[in-house]
């Protein structure tokens, strides 16, 4: 058995398409989604995050407006900033580029901004609606790999699941969301003992844990469904997943490689969220009326 490899590529092509369109269905109203992405300080690797979530706005209508603050910038004019945003109606999503310096709370930052501009899905609120099924914005990572699931028609419903990696960002509502569609979930750690013994059961395995080669082709089920989520930079500066692709791609029925596979799908589904929630404004405001010029 090889596995078919998942082009995350090719599927963030189709989702950007239909976000293209919906953005035109909205500009028809005079409404342009807008995001505002904050950043503090000169990470190199925000930096390339940031271009590239702006690059991919222009690709697909949205507006978008970058808050650059250097890296001593007190904690309190982010929050200004936030506040302002929050208020500004043609702004419909509000990111922060993590990580943040020390000095500034994370925590606080993110719960500052609205739940109906929370297109990263990080705020209580959103995370709490994960629970009962009812999020108005799914994180992006675990969205994007509940769209390539879709997208191959793996069915969920009843199959066993194991997600590897218990973060905010991806490993806990990656459960919650594959929960949701009524499969049985276990999540492992870093405190896991004999992690093999959970993953060899898994239908689909979800790699998230951010270790480089971590799964290994003898602790997957033949046939089984592998989405590596880890993005891995080695010494040489090449990217590797969590999962040894070569090795089990020969025993897996699906797998998504690194890079190329979930990476292009969350800053897809970032867009997803953004057009939604200008949707939603469009919904409570009405139509706009055209303009003159």
């Amino acid at each position: 058995m090889v596995a078919k490899v998942i082009d995350g590529n090719a599927v963030a092509r189709l989702v950007r398409t239909e976000c293209r369109q919906r953005a035109e269905t909205l500009k028809a109203r005079n409404i342009q989604p807008g995001l505002a992405v904050i950043m503090v300080g000169n990470n190199p690797a925000s930096g390339v995050y940031v271009r590239n979530k702006v690059k991919a706005c222009e690709e697909v209508g949205l507006r978008s407006e970058l808050h650059h603050f250097h890296e001593n910038t007190g904690q309190a004019q982010v929050l200004d900033v936030i506040d302002g945003l929050n208020r500004n109606p043609a702004i419909h999503g509000i990111l922060i580029q993590l990580p943040l310096p020390p000095h500034i709370q994370v925590r606080t930052v993110l719960e500052a901004i609205s739940r109906d501009k929370d297109v990263d899905g990080f705020h209580l609120y959103n995370v709490g609606g994960l629970v009962v099924g009812d999020t108005v914005f799914p994180p992006c990572t675990p969205y994007g790999v509940q769209r390539l699931l879709e997208h191959e028609r793996i069915p969920i419903e009843g199959r066993n699941v194991v997600v590897v990696g218990a973060s905010n960002i991806v490993g806990k509502p990656m459960a919650l969301m594959l929960m949701q569609k009524n499969a049985t979930v276990c999540i492992c750690h870093a405190k896991t003992r004999d992690l093999a013994q959970f993953t060899i059961l898994a239908d689909i395995l979800v790699a998230a844990a951010g270790v480089p080669g971590l799964i290994k082709h003898e602790v997957v089920k033949t046939g089984a469904v592998v989405i590596d989520v880890g993005i891995n930079r080695l010494p040489g500066g090449g990217l590797v997943g969590d999962v040894d692709f070569d090795q089990v791609r020969q025993k897996a029925s699906y797998i998504t490689p690194v890079p190329g596979g979930v990476g292009p799908m969350t800053v897809t589904m970032l867009l997803c969220n953004t057009v939604g929630s200008a949707e939603r404004f469009a919904g409570r405001e009405g139509p706009r009326p055209a303009s003159s010029t």
